[in-house]
């Protein structure tokens, strides 16, 4: 992830000889960031569009000197949406390759359709950032511990998309708009899905099991789908930044689940939105799902901003004993529980500590979660 706060990091690896690529949901910010940080009133740069039919017809037949006659003196080359473009990682090779002195900077809203086809041709040629939803790092930098923390309650609620934390008072219908525009209309065009209202009822069964185990099979009895057809929606929700997975920890136990898998939403509003319900957390039933889906979306984002690498899974055996989060990095395992009450006492299960003795464990709530969010705490 790349911080608001610390974009002009992504100044710093212009010129390197390396692409850069800016992947991440619609509505996250990525072509305001660019703008910010690289005007197109420029006159060394040139700003080109995914959305542009002619683009996409230019890069069709793309040569280097025809795309030296576009440039002219002009070497910073931005192109936006770029996973609109038809095998968009050649064409970017071509660029790398046969235009060194231009920098690259490719923006897209869906890891199918750039991120993979560009990892092979790009291999070695590149720098890839993602920009997710405003962090609680981001904004304790911009009001404040105290006064983000007094936002939990909204955050939980309503999430953390640009425009959201910066229009209250707006949120409902800001979310409204960002969930019917990149939610169906972009993820029905992957694949041409040609059944939008399953696609919705599968949406809304992921929004209800948060927190829970989640099966195929289960998932495609509701969503009146056949097992095979959820996997790949779900993985087309997974590569469009709607929703990301957890598996199950095992290492030695037999009575560890080994294949279970849960998901959880990259936000709390679009969450909200899938099932339009937008009522305080002080009425809900789910409070302890919403607070545990916003921690898991916060720590995402906290690890790839500090650069930390971990492998992330929940742990629970047959008996349904469990743990929400469980991180090994280094050879080294932390384990998390998630409660949205600071007054429960949560030990760790006894099983996981007699099989995992060197194991961390420490219970998150909103007394403490700056402890689990931000460095240095």
């Amino acid at each position: 992830m790349i911080e608001r706060t610390k974009a002009n990091d992504l100044r710093v690896v212009t010129g390197k000889g390396k692409a850069i690529i800016l992947l991440g949901a619609r509505q996250t910010g990525k072509t305001s960031l660019l703008n910010m940080l690289f005007p197109p009133s420029r006159d060394d740069i040139l700003y080109m569009s995914g959305d542009d039919a002619d683009v996409r017809k230019l890069f069709e037949n793309l040569s280097a000197e025809r795309l030296k006659m576009y440039l002219g003196k002009k070497r910073l080359l931005v192109l936006d949406e770029a996973q609109r473009i038809t095998d968009i990682g050649l064409r970017l090779k071509l660029i790398t390759d046969q235009l060194p002195e231009v920098q690259l900077i490719a923006t897209g809203s869906s890891s199918f359709d750039l991120a993979n086809k560009v990892n092979e041709p790009l291999t070695g040629r590149k720098r890839e950032y993602h920009l997710y939803p405003v962090s609680f790092g981001e904004m304790v930098h911009h009001h404040g511990l105290l006064t983000e923390k007094r936002l939990l309650p909204h955050r939980l609620i309503f999430g953390s998309y640009p425009e959201v934390v910066s229009t209250p008072g707006d949120e409902k219908s800001i979310l409204r708009e960002i969930s019917q525009s990149y939610l169906y209309k972009d993820v029905l065009a992957w694949e041409q899905i040609q059944k939008p209202e399953k696609l919705e009822r599968l949406l809304q069964a992921l929004a209800l099991q948060i927190g829970s185990q989640v099966s195929y099979s289960e998932l495609a009895r509701l969503c009146g789908l056949d097992a095979k057809t959820v996997e790949k929606y779900i993985c087309i929700l997974e590569q469009t930044y709607i929703v990301f997975r957890l598996s199950s920890f095992s290492r030695t136990a037999r009575n560890e689940l080994k294949n279970s898998r849960k998901f959880y939403f990259y936000d709390n509003g679009i969450r909200n939105a899938v099932l339009a319900n937008f009522s305080q957390i002080e009425s809900r039933q789910d409070a302890g799902n919403l607070w545990e889906n916003w921690l898991m979306s916060e720590r995402r984002k906290f690890t790839d901003a500090q650069g930390i690498w971990v492998n992330s899974y929940f742990w629970r055996t047959k008996e349904q004993k469990e743990i929400d989060l469980v991180e090994e990095s280094d050879g080294i395992l932390a384990a998390y529980e998630f409660k949205y009450s600071a007054f429960k006492r949560v030990k760790c299960p006894a099983a996981f500590a007699s099989a995992y003795p060197d194991a961390s464990f420490k219970l998150i709530h909103p007394d403490n979660v700056e402890e689990f969010l931000l460095p240095g705490q």
